[in-house]
């Protein structure tokens, strides 16, 4: 292996910094699967780490880039053996381990899953955490009873890539979607991916919340939490479920118990970081085949691998849409 690009994140004096070097094999991190990066993506936990602007890293130097999608080339794993197409996201994958922003990883094959039949490593990437996220999330809503007929579904954060991926995801599945999102020019986008109602979140009195408001909701994917959490689950169905994904607007959760014994409501955490097998490779097989979103094309863009520095302040600033998958070595 003849040395490789790679995008490093570095510390110095307290400040975050990332910048694109050159590496060798014997820069990469401990593992027994050795692949050929095909491609990456971009969440905006990846935008936090290499800006700095969010206190992701664990461990300095790393490669950035929790998703990566590429060919087998060196094996210690029996599952796995050269030429076999895989996937690879979340755990220490861009943290604390040297991720997908690099044209060689290595990486413990207990990371690793194997492409599904029907997904190519470019969808794979058009997918990535933000897919398997969302999938997940429908997984355990589905796991605590949730069924179309149960009533409408809604999705905070509709227009980010976890957001347009359930919508689509569930709008494919036969569920009343409604998208709630502060962008009133990205309505069209939203109904075009299946979103039955787009709701915005300037409509909303989230000075107000009452213990127990008029019941809407059977099903909630709620990407950004605080308030607007507390309103969903104050607004939830009896017996309605509130899958929580992530805390684009906060941390904190402001509530009361009335919705979870009055209403049974419950609020399942989605983890979608370091859950194992066989649950991963089964959740990649859904999205291979009924919760493959029929617009992810539509919904996700291709850029350079020398393009991914400038394009992280998309996320930063609040304006991503969609997904953006990173070409590193896939032609």
């Amino acid at each position: 292996m003849d040395s490789f690009k790679a995008l490093l994140i570095e510390e110095c004096d307290g400040k975050v910094s990332s910048g694109f070097v050159q590496m060798d094999e014997g820069r990469l991190d401990a593992g027994n699967v050795t692949i050929k990066v095909a491609y990456s993506s971009i969440n905006y936990k990846d935008a936090l780490a290499a800006t700095g602007a969010g206190k992701i890293i664990r461990r300095f130097p790393c490669v950035g880039g929790i998703d990566l999608s590429g060919t087998v080339i060196e094996s210690g794993d029996a599952r796995f053996k050269p030429g076999d197409q895989v996937i690879a996201t979340s755990f220490d994958i861009g943290v604390a381990h040297h991720g997908g922003y690099a044209e060689f990883a290595r990486v413990p094959g207990e990371w690793v899953v194997p492409l599904p039949a029907g997904l190519s490593l470019y969808d794979a990437m058009a997918l990535g955490t933000a897919g398997f996220t969302a999938a997940l999330a429908i997984v355990r809503m589905e796991e605590n009873g949730l069924r179309p007929s149960k009533g409408p579904v809604i999705v905070t954060g509709a227009t980010g890539g976890v957001g347009s991926l359930a919508v689509d995801m569930l709008a494919r599945i036969g569920y009343h979607v409604v998208a709630l999102t502060g962008k009133e020019s990205e309505a069209d986008y939203l109904l075009g991916l299946g979103a039955a109602e787009v709701m915005l979140r300037q409509s909303l009195d989230l000075s107000k919340i009452r213990p127990l408001d008029r019941a809407r909701w059977a099903g909630a994917v709620d990407n950004l939490g605080g308030d607007v959490l507390a309103w969903i689950a104050s607004t939830m169905e009896q017996g309605g479920t509130i899958a929580s994904i992530g805390l684009a607007a906060s941390m904190s959760l402001n509530t009361t118990v009335a919705p979870f014994i009055l209403r049974g409501v419950s609020l399942l955490g989605v983890d979608s970081g370091y859950i194992r097998e066989p649950y991963r490779s089964g959740v990649w097989q859904r999205l291979a085949s009924d919760l493959r979103p029929p617009h992810l094309a539509a919904m996700s863009r291709r850029i350079p691998f020398d393009d991914l520095p400038a394009t992280f302040g998309e996320y930063i600033a609040g304006r991503a849409k969609g997904r953006v998958v990173v070409d590193i070595g896939g032609g």
